[in-house]
């Protein structure tokens, strides 16, 4: 269980497919508009409960809660060795000779 005042994650449906705009491309208007905001859970709550949270910025948000103490996963991939042998020609070229 959630306590008020926790930082979380919520999710919602902005619009429905049906509700979307005609302009958008076929791919795109098919599935709904959704958001996920993080902020301060306002009252106690379980996983799946409807929500408000108050956001960084002081934003009111309701949604679905989806995730206790989020945080963030993504990275910036494999690693590319010419990075490294790139890194070490920039050091040169500025600094000369060795590191």
């Amino acid at each position: 269980m959630a306590k008020k005042g926790d930082w979380v994650q919520i999710h919602s449906i902005v619009l429905k497919p049906e509700e979307r705009s005609d302009s958008l491309p076929e791919d795109t208007k098919k599935h709904p508009l959704e958001m996920w905001v993080k902020g301060w859970l306002q009252a106690d709550a379980n996983l799946g409960d409807e929500v408000e949270v108050i956001t960084r910025t002081g934003r009111h948000a309701n949604g679905k809660l989806v995730d206790e103490a989020p945080y963030f996963t993504h990275n910036y991939g494999v690693l590319v060795p010419e990075v490294l042998k790139i890194g070490d020609m920039v050091r040169e070229i500025t600094f000369g000779g060795d590191r």
